[in-house]
């Protein structure tokens, strides 16, 4: 099965969001495989952050696996602040998500920033 990229807006917000999800749902298929790209992404409201929560929601309804990558800056921290970061499988480039996509272990639980822990 082939693997579907898509490749966000520069805004994800109020008025951007509805729109990427619609275009991340309709590539949505059982078993799908989809890397959502988030390296244009220069704003993120909570608006887009709960359009990527109704996409990730909806792939595991159906058994299809999303990684995310290249996120980065302020929409970085939106996912980070919103606490959406730890539920998302985010990888550093597309052949990283598209390995991670192509493995047959299930989803990582790979950050976008590692936590340092105290002492």
């Amino acid at each position: 099965m082939s693997i579907d990229t898509i490749k966000l807006p520069e805004r994800m917000d109020s008025t951007t969001a509805a729109a990427a999800e619609q275009m991340l749902r309709a590539a949505m298929r059982p078993g799908a495989r989809i890397i959502v790209d988030g390296s244009a992404v220069g704003y993120m409201s909570a608006a887009g952050v709960r359009a990527l929560a109704g996409v990730l929601h909806g792939a595991e309804e159906i058994s299809a696996r999303v990684v995310f990558c290249r996120f980065t800056g302020p929409a970085v921290d939106c996912l980070e602040v919103s606490g959406f970061a730890q539920l998302l499988e985010v990888a550093e480039s597309l052949e990283e998500a598209s390995d991670r996509l192509n493995s047959t272990g299930g989803a990582g639980s790979n950050r976008l920033h590692q936590r340092r822990t105290a002492g």
